[in-house]
């Protein structure tokens, strides 16, 4: 019996100075001792590489393998190099992990899941990593979202793929002793797009609204995510940063008292519709700037048209208030009514007071579907209230416009558009739309701004 208490204690001395052995160093470099596993694995796969056994190939050729809602598993030796642009030090993340195929200027990414938490502990942002993927599967872990993902199973049923093994980690995914400094990639909010998915990127001249004021990043009533909206200094674009319930920093206050930068990394909601932010950690998050309220705002949230007012000279339709926008909420128009109607219906502002100001822009955001006119856009000092078409003298912008008629997602800046001839006085900004009895579009107009600069 005493023998064998012996022999448990030096087993269990054993396992622990071996488990102690696989733990993690500070500096998060690959053990260089002989025989380590990692190390060895790794060592084997690039020499294969070398020898030509297996084929190195980049992000975008393994993508090319991708086939949207479907599961795909690599027959073929093949492996891939990137550097890790996701942390879930702060559990944003859970169980993946993204990669880029260069630290400073990437051009496509993958996205990595795994049955591991903590992954930062071992690929931590900017670490060079390897992947042989014979034997697993590309596809997508909610199948139509288009989020291109490495995975070690997929689910007969939907055919999501599904996260690596212990086992399957152990034996296809390797980091190298590289850690490199990843430089963000700048993007205004309009610039934002799928093809930055899982890139870390930078959201410059952005600030979150003063409404926010108070709030922290996740909202307490929510259960798993939680949506914060990022509005821009430079254009009427909005976007959105969108952070995990179980984040270390759900109950930091947003910082509302300036403007600044957001960098994080490109992703797309659960349901695979929309595109958001999420954040490595709120240090990536710099509002060092005065912020940029505008003169005037309008997203139409408050549920009206209550800053506007509206103007039929032909025609029974008017502007009105639509639940649909963007990302929601908008003023709307459409001469069609049983089929098309001929009008014309102006959308009035009330007056903006930009008597204390030198210069004033006019920024933003519309969507066209179907065939018909474009709206034409005006501005004045001297509106009375009356039919605009007698009353005040309206001068004509040249705003960008949709012009995918087959979308309702097209949605166009307008561009920003001066109107610094109002500055001293009152603004009126008008939308005039007409329709034909043989063409009537549909037009919607979202995220309206006045600013300074």
């Amino acid at each position: 019996m005493k023998t064998n208490k012996i022999l448990a204690i030096v087993l269990s001395m054993f396992f622990a100075i071996a488990i102690t052995s696989c733990v993690e160093d500070d500096d998060f470099s690959v053990p260089n001792a002989t025989g380590n596993e990692e190390n060895a694995k790794l060592n084997d796969l690039l020499a294969k590489i070398d020898a030509g056994t297996v084929e190195l190939q980049t992000i975008q050729q393994v993508r090319n393998n991708f086939v949207q809602y479907e599961a795909i598993q690599f027959e073929s030796e093949i492996a891939v190099k990137g550097y890790v642009s996701s942390s879930d030090e702060t559990g944003n993340f859970y169980k993946e992990f993204f990669i880029q195929d260069d630290p400073v200027n990437p051009t496509t990414t993958l996205k990595v899941v795994l049955n591991q938490a903590d992954t930062y502990n071992q690929f931590n942002k900017g670490r060079e990593v390897y992947i042989y993927l014979k034997g697993l599967y590309i596809g997508e872990t909610n199948t139509g979202d288009d989020v291109v993902t490495i995975g070690g199973q997929y689910d007969d049923f939907d055919s999501d793929v599904l996260e690596m093994t212990s086992n399957q980690i152990s034996n296809h995914l390797f980091r190298s002793s590289i850690t490199e400094t990843l430089v963000p990639v700048e993007l205004n909010l309009s610039d934002v797009s799928e093809s930055h998915i899982g890139m870390f990127v930078k959201l410059v001249d952005v600030q979150f609204p003063a409404s926010l004021e108070g709030q922290p990043y996740v909202n307490p009533i929510d259960d798993y995510d939680s949506s914060r909206p990022i509005e821009s200094c430079s254009e009427s674009a909005t976007f959105t940063l969108e952070s995990s319930t179980f984040a270390s920093f759900k109950n930091n206050l947003l910082p509302t008292d300036g403007k600044g930068s957001i960098s994080g990394i490109i992703n797309k909601t659960y349901d695979g519709y929309d595109l958001v932010i999420n954040l490595n950690s709120t240090e990536d998050v710099i509002m060092d700037g005065l912020r940029c309220d505008p003169l005037f705002q309008d997203s139409f949230t408050a549920g009206n048209l209550n800053n506007w007012t509206t103007y039929s000279v032909t025609g029974a339709q008017e502007w009105y208030y639509n639940t649909f926008g963007n990302p929601s909420d908008s003023a709307t128009m459409s001469g069609f009514s049983g089929g098309a109607v001929q009008n014309e219906d102006w959308l009035i502002s009330l007056p903006i007071d930009l008597s204390s100001v030198p210069s004033a822009y006019l920024s933003f955001q519309n969507v066209k579907r179907y065939s018909g006119n474009d709206i034409e856009v005006f501005y004045c000092t001297d509106y009375n209230g009356g039919d605009p078409t007698t009353d005040g003298t309206w001068v004509a912008l040249s705003p960008s416009l949709d012009t995918n008629t087959g979308s309702w997602s097209s949605w166009t800046d307008s561009g920003v558009l001066d109107v610094s001839a109002a500055a001293g006085g009152n603004l009126f900004v008008a939308i005039k739309y007409t329709s034909t009895s043989s063409a009537a579009a549909t037009w919607e107009i979202d995220n309206v701004k006045v600013t300074v600069e």
